[in-house]
């Protein structure tokens, strides 16, 4: 019985207790410091090895400007001798906000000495220090930590600190220097520095880290020090000086495949620098054991020599092809020449029937389902380029069957819409595209977004649709890469049905056939048309971000780009284009990583 009253008895305080740090912190999180103190002190003097009630206890003190009582009570804790020896800072700082500067200083120094003494107490007294942001007290704490036992490491610490003071090029050489211990921390270490660099190769900030990264770089030839180079100059833009350091990288890890460097050729091939692009898929191409490899190399080759000279002799590249086919033969791991010869004779020679017999031999090889539906949509592409519409729809129904929940499967569901409205059934097309308007993929649920409300739009006052068959015609022969058959439509739907719906639809088409071919005066017009007459229509953001795009990459005009960089982001929140234009907007503007 007796034991039964001392567990009951015992229950009971604990639920006192329990209620009374519950109601103790519910007073300090109201800002009840009077409430609070009396619940504190009562818990601290009970529990004194809870430092989260000693915390509290004098935070109340000070909030009530009880500062006697703090230095008292915490006087009293040091100098039973089992107080933590953070208490020496929580006491110096009491001393500090009630203006006793001199105080202050002596207790954080008796905090100092205690790390000395004892190294493994430079972690708890250098955060404690941090927390009152007395950043100088604690660097020096985890200095000394570190010279005392050089085995701890608290660069990390340091590094934040040093940013935290604006003391970039220090901040810096600390990340390296953790680096330099535990390169497993590069990816936390990157995160960090984003926050510091901007795309522009000569800011200040920029320029500290290269010459931190070169002297490591010169001092002790890692192969991290490359890799971060690689990564700095990446993030300027500059592939070339990029591609030395991954060379440097891979010359000096054994092992390594050349996946890095045909991912540098690729970024830099997305941002239009091909000549880094060339170089890059040149070294792989040469470098390269692997067959795979060496041909998705030789093929970017092949496109990007297009690219840099559209006055190829195309029967050059014919033969190009026709080696590579002689070389590497009819099967399923070289697939990818198949597709990309295939896709030349049709788009660029207009031999579509030779590119369809082509294709369809390679599905009699034993192919996986991805790969399989992969094949029949380029071979579907192909045969609507050919205009071979049935053909085409029903490859691209395997493929929505054989990949229903898959982004491929709804990529087909997408072209079986537009092939749809190629055709002029339109009725079917709005069947598929309101499937496809929750899209997994953002781009295919906003270019389902797009064809079904160009359609839906100009079907209400024109019963005939009339000038939306014009309009799909046109989109047909710029897919069949006749832009100047596609120009003559537009002008002819443009001049036939003027103030129509499909005006806007119509002219962004023009603007963006006429930047193609190189007349950027009349796509900004065509542009402009747009933003002037249908503000308020579903493709003013189109509009926008075309025009903006438009003076920062083909006119060179940074200061209009940014205005309509800016219309967007004020004006189409709900825009897809509105992170992309914040993003190029703030760059414009000069913003550091961390701001886009």
């Amino acid at each position: 019985m007796k034991s039964l009253f001392a567990f009951l008895f015992l229950l009971l305080a604990l639920v006192a207790r329990g209620q009374e740090d519950f109601l103790a912190r519910q007073y300090f999180s109201d800002g009840a410091f009077e409430k609070a103190v009396v619940f504190y002190e009562k818990l601290a003097a009970e529990n004194p090895r809870r430092t989260d009630y000693t915390e509290r206890l004098v935070q109340c003190y000070r909030q009530m400007e009880a500062f006697d009582k703090a230095i008292s009570y915490l006087q009293g804790r040091i100098e039973t001798g089992t107080a933590y020896p953070t208490l020496y800072i929580d006491l110096g700082y009491t001393y500090l906000m009630a203006g006793y500067s001199e105080q202050a200083q002596n207790w954080y120094r008796k905090a100092l000495d205690l790390v000395a003494d004892n190294p493994n107490l430079g972690y708890g007294i250098g955060n404690k220090f941090q927390q009152y942001t007395l950043l100088d007290q604690a660097l020096e704490a985890y200095r000394l930590a570190m010279e005392r036992n050089p085995e701890l490491d608290f660069n990390f610490q340091i590094a934040r600190i040093y940013g935290e003071q604006g003391k970039i090029g220090d901040m810096y050489e600390a990340y390296a220097n953790l680096l330099a211990q535990r390169p497993s921390a590069m990816p936390n270490v990157i995160r960090v520095w984003e926050a510091f660099i901007s795309p522009d190769p000569a800011a200040s900030n920029n320029q500290m880290l290269r010459r931190v990264l070169l002297t490591r770089a010169q001092k002790n030839p890692d192969p991290l020090w490359n890799e971060l180079l690689s990564w700095l100059f990446l993030q300027q833009g500059q592939f070339t000086a990029a591609l030395v350091q991954e060379k440097a990288l891979f010359k000096r890890s054994e092992g390594t495949d050349l996946e890095r460097i045909s991912n540098l050729g690729r970024l830099a091939e997305e941002a239009g620098d091909l000549g880094a692009a060339k170089a890059a898929y040149d070294y792989v191409e040469a470098e390269s054991g692997d067959p795979v490899t060496r041909l998705n190399a030789q093929l970017r080759l092949i496109e990007i020599g297009m690219r840099m000279n559209p006055e190829t002799d195309l029967q050059k590249v014919r033969k190009t092809y026709e080696t590579l086919l002689q070389a590497y033969g009819y099967a399923a791991p070289t697939l990818q020449l198949q597709v990309a010869y295939a896709r030349f004779l049709a788009f660029e020679l207009g031999e579509a029937e030779q590119a369809v017999t082509l294709l369809k031999n390679s599905l009699d090889l034993p192919l996986p389902n991805y790969t399989q539906g992969y094949l029949k949509l380029t071979l579907g592409d192909i045969l609507v380029f050919d205009q071979r519409f049935n053909e085409a729809l029903i490859l691209y129904t395997q493929v929505q069957r054989l990949l229903k929940n898959d982004v491929m499967g709804q990529e087909a569901r997408f072209k079986v819409a537009q092939t749809s409205f190629y055709k002029g059934d339109f009725d079917w097309a709005l069947t598929q595209l309101k499937v496809l308007r929750n899209s997994t993929s953002q781009l295919i649920a906003n270019d389902a977004m797009q064809l079904s409300l160009t359609i839906s739009d100009n079907s209400l006052e024109d019963s005939t649709r009339t000038a939306l068959g014009k309009y799909a015609r046109a989109d047909l022969l710029a897919y069949q890469k006749k832009p100047e058959q596609a120009l003559g439509v537009l002008e002819d739907l443009l001049e036939m049905h003027k103030g129509e719906r499909i005006e806007d639809e119509a002219l962004l088409m023009y603007g963006r056939l006429l930047e193609a071919a190189g007349d950027f005066s009349g796509a900004r017009l065509s542009y402009l048309k747009i933003v002037e007459f249908y503000p308020g229509d579903i493709l003013a953001d189109d509009a926008l971000f075309a025009l903006a795009e438009l003076y920062r990459t083909r006119l060179q005009e940074p200061e209009q780009a940014m205005e309509y960089y800016r219309r967007i982001i004020y004006n189409h929140q709900d825009s897809y284009y509105f992170p992309l234009a914040r993003r190029q907007f703030r760059i414009l503007r000069g913003d550091t990583i961390e701001d886009l």
